[in-house]
């Protein structure tokens, strides 16, 4: 049997390696990660890096998505107002038309129906966080401008997008023009033809203008569409967004995760090593030193 003249080398070197073993377990069980450098695992770290920057464009894509999905619903909301109001117009000339009515009722519905297009200009220039919602791509700019019976769209007919995920973008809005002033169911010119025709008490022209409104509202109901569509587009895209992230982050646990029972198995070997080593070091490092001291 061949004995090590010399074991303080190889016991020092035993305690430095369990020292080590115990500290890398004790940096695994308090990150949970068995790689917590480069060093630890080259190729899993780098796999780790490319997928932390994919969660974090996904993560831009929902914050993205869940501020689209709430002006897409401000945007419906507003147009659900309209077409109430638009609602109460069509009662208005239906009223309007019965040939019964005074002047002064048939004044008193003139005088609603007036307030009602105001009402229509004030939603119709509704904004969500300081963009207007129906100004197309001129969202710092107010829509839409009453001058005594004159609406005018100070807006244009772009459409703005937003990505959504890579490659992916989604229509954000449809134009006030298109919305509220679309030839042959023009809202603003409707409901003054519908003023107009209570002023003058005709009740054929009455009946047009009830039917022009009428007309106008349902044109407007059919462009609500687009806002369901787009947030039930919005929908399919978080979900898809959110199972991509666990997707990611089930990856990540994969490559760079420990096993924590297993770790604190290790850590507890290596506890237990180590203190073997020091304690063989205690017997025998003593005794090594005498070798250095000269005798008579």
């Amino acid at each position: 049997m061949r004995v090590n003249p010399n074991p303080s080398v190889d016991i020092l070197a035993a305690i430095q390696q369990t020292q080590a073993q115990e500290q890398t377990a004790l940096e695994q069980l308090s990150s949970g990660k068995r790689v917590n450098s480069p060093s630890d695992d080259p190729a899993a770290a780098a796999a780790e890096i490319r997928n932390q920057g994919t969660e974090s464009r996904i993560d831009q894509y929902l914050q993205s998505a869940s501020s689209l999905q709430a002006m897409l619903q401000t945007a419906d909301s507003t147009l659900n107002s309209v077409v109430t109001t638009l609602n109460q117009a069509v009662s208005l000339g239906v009223q309007a038309g019965n040939g019964t009515l005074s002047d002064s009722n048939r004044q008193e519905i003139v005088q609603q129906v007036q307030g009602i297009i105001t009402d229509v200009v004030q939603l119709a220039n509704a904004s969500f966080q300081g963009s207007y919602l129906f100004a197309g791509t001129e969202t710092a700019q107010t829509p839409f401008t009453q001058s005594g019976t004159t609406v005018t769209y100070n807006g244009n007919t772009g459409t703005n997008s937003v990505n959504i995920a890579d490659g992916r973008s989604l229509q954000s809005n449809v134009s006030g023009s298109q919305l509220f002033q679309q030839p042959g169911s023009d809202i603003f010119g409707s409901l003054q033809q519908l003023a107009n025709a209570v002023q003058s008490g005709d009740t054929s022209a009455i009946t047009d203008a009830t039917s022009a409104v009428s007309g106008a509202l349902n044109y407007l109901s059919g462009q609500r569409v687009f806002y369901g569509n787009a947030l039930n587009q919005l929908n399919d895209d978080q979900t898809a967004l959110n199972s991509e992230t666990v997707n990611l982050k089930s990856q990540d646990n994969t490559l760079v995760g420990a096993d924590l029972s297993q770790v604190a198995t290790e850590l507890s070997q290596a506890q237990t090593a180590h203190e073997a080593a020091l304690a063989a070091a205690a017997k025998i490092l003593p005794m090594s030193l005498l070798d250095f001291l000269p005798t008579n």
